[in-house]
């Protein structure tokens, strides 16, 4: 196989993945429009004991923490989607963001948004693990 060949068929495999990133878009809007939904007022409390209202506040709070830490979390891999669908309209899709040389396809197949190379990532991993080590 040429050269040529060859990256005509990582660019094909790569337009494979495009329409899999911008499925993933739409079902992470949705689960955010459904958090929004499903998002109950505060105002609705139930009347009960003494103790029942600071209960009710507690599993509010408690079910607020949890809504927002998996809104943030949807947030966050809908931005990392929407980044790698940018990323093929400027033609830069499957190119490393740290060192630019491309991503082994194989990790983009199993993971469409990736931004870096196995070996930037490896690297990447290694700094955060020395940075939050004490001394």
């Amino acid at each position: 196989m040429t050269g040529e060949q060859e990256e005509e068929e990582v660019t094909t495999g790569f337009n494979l993945l495009r329409p899999r990133l911008e499925e993933e878009r739409r079902h992470l809007t949705e689960q955010l429009d459904q958090l929004e939904a499903d998002a109950r007022p505060t105002e609705l409390r139930r009347e009960g004991s003494p103790f029942g209202k600071r209960e009710e506040e507690a599993t509010e709070s408690f079910e607020l923490e949890k809504r927002l830490a998996l809104e943030k979390r949807i947030k966050t891999q809908l931005a990392e989607v929407e980044y790698a669908l940018c990323k093929f309209e400027q033609g830069t899709y499957g190119l490393c963001d740290s060192c630019g040389q491309p991503i082994d396809p194989d990790r983009l197949e199993a993971l469409p948004q990736a931004k870096l190379c196995m070996n930037c990532k490896t690297q990447q991993a290694k700094n955060a693990k020395g940075k939050s080590s004490p001394g």
